[in-house]
């Protein structure tokens, strides 16, 4: 990070989180710590830096490896979500990379743009925020999960060669089939108690994010409930609207692919996927984490991990 970016960047107090996410009904984790004890402590190993957006807000950044002079990696959260979607994978990569964790525009602990429905606005805030944090003298990669693999594949028109590659993590944004589901709980529109929040948690979990019903603990019902309480950009409106299908031939930047398997956003046309984006890139690297759902880095972090480790080992350049 340059003089400059760092002064631009300087770390931020910790917000709280909303008064209306109620956690106590949460369950523990297996050795009896609460979630929030855990988040606090994988929170704890990072540097936490704001950095400033075209509307006069600020975009925060979690920073993992911070001064270990390792590659730059980027991550993007999905729709509704923050930094706690990598929660099981930025220790791991921040032994191979800087791992780089902004929470998306309108999602988090970041500030919204103007309109909540324009990926091109918040696209521009991301990148506002990578010119802003990132070293200018050495390329990187971004892995972006669901709506962050949308917002990934956006932003990687408007950096040219600075952006080495781009890894769509179970991305949306394409205009291909998917299989309906059951409508998920608003926790906006819900008038919830704490047992019931933790409910609606785990019900969304169960119909969007993770396959198999045993790996909802406590983690994933706090991160659904915090993340849900703070979402303001409409990321399921923009992904449907399908503009990352719309942008794909302007997309230079090497692309690859991890999905789980049982994701419930391409399960069963995960081939309508691989069909489209190696018709663009004949040669991108598709992989599939067998038994996982659609958030395969929580549900399968060590497969994961190591996929996407030798994905980047493998990446030219």
């Amino acid at each position: 990070m340059t003089e400059a970016s760092a002064a631009a960047a300087e770390p931020q107090p910790k917000r709280r989180a909303p008064r209306t996410a109620d956690l106590s009904a949460v369950p523990p984790m297996p050795d009896g710590r609460s979630a929030s004890e855990h988040i606090a402590e994988i929170e704890a190993l990072s540097r936490i830096v704001r950095t400033p957006m075209p509307n006069g807000g600020r975009m925060m950044w979690h920073v993992w490896g911070a001064d270990s002079g390792r590659p730059p990696l980027v991550l993007f959260n999905g729709g509704a979500g923050s930094w706690l979607h990598w929660i099981r994978n930025v220790v791991p990569l921040s032994q191979h990379y800087t791992v780089y964790v902004g929470d998306v525009p309108g999602m988090g602990e970041s500030d919204a743009t103007e309109s909540r429905r324009d990926i091109w606005q918040v696209t521009h805030a991301a990148k506002m925020g990578l010119e802003t944090i990132l070293p200018r003298d050495r390329r990187f990669d971004i892995a972006g999960f669901s709506f962050g693999g949308n917002l990934a594949g956006h932003v990687s028109t408007l950096l040219g060669d600075w952006l080495r590659s781009v890894v769509l993590v179970g991305a949306g944004g394409f205009r291909l089939s998917r299989k309906p589901g059951p409508p998920m709980t608003s926790f906006h529109r819900e008038q919830l108690d704490a047992q019931g929040q933790v409910e609606a948690a785990r019900r969304n979990l169960g119909i969007l994010m993770l396959h198999d019903p045993a790996s909802i603990d406590g983690v994933a019902i706090q991160m659904q409930i915090l993340n849900s309480h703070r979402a303001r950009t409409d990321s399921r409106a923009i992904s449907r609207a399908g503009t990352l299908h719309d942008i794909l031939p302007k997309i230079t930047t090497r692309l690859a692919g991890i999905w789980g398997e049982l994701d419930s956003t391409s399960y069963p046309y995960m081939s309508e996927r691989y069909e489209l984006l190696r018709a663009h890139q004949p040669g991108i690297d598709m992989r599939e984490i067998k038994g996982a759902g659609h958030w395969v880095m929580y549900e399968a972090a060590d497969a994961f991990n190591a996929a996407l480790i030798d994905i980047l080992a493998k990446t030219p350049g």
